[in-house]
């Protein structure tokens, strides 16, 4: 199972094995505390998109729309996901945005429920 989840809600026994998908390290969270397992900086937006976006909620339709495309073009990244969920079966991606609903994650975890 793929679940998303804020690495700033701590660590627990059911995350599985954890991976950070943001292209910048979380502030207030030192590589020691964060309990990932791999730091996975491919599988971000683009850091033009990321800018773009700027977390604006106002823009967050056609931020998905982008950034799924981008993801598209990069299908190995999303393969790679894939293949940990297999050997761990459980696979947290752990994200830093305050906005849960607004979050690049959403996209990410969205393609692949519809890629299994």
């Amino acid at each position: 199972m793929i679940k998303i989840k804020r690495i700033y809600n701590g660590l627990d026994e059911n995350d599985g094995y954890r991976i950070l998908v943001d292209r910048l390290w979380p502030r207030g969270i030192s590589k020691e505390n964060a309990h990932i397992d791999l730091w996975m900086k491919e599988i971000s937006p683009s850091p033009e998109l990321r800018k773009w976006y700027c977390h604006d909620p106002e823009k967050w339709d056609l931020f998905y729309a982008l950034y799924e495309k981008e993801l598209n073009e990069n299908p190995e990244v999303l393969k790679r996901v894939l293949q940990l969920e297999k050997l761990y079966d459980n696979v947290t991606l752990l994200y830093a945005a305050k906005d849960i609903q607004h979050t690049h994650a959403i996209v990410i975890e969205d393609i692949l429920k519809n890629i299994n």
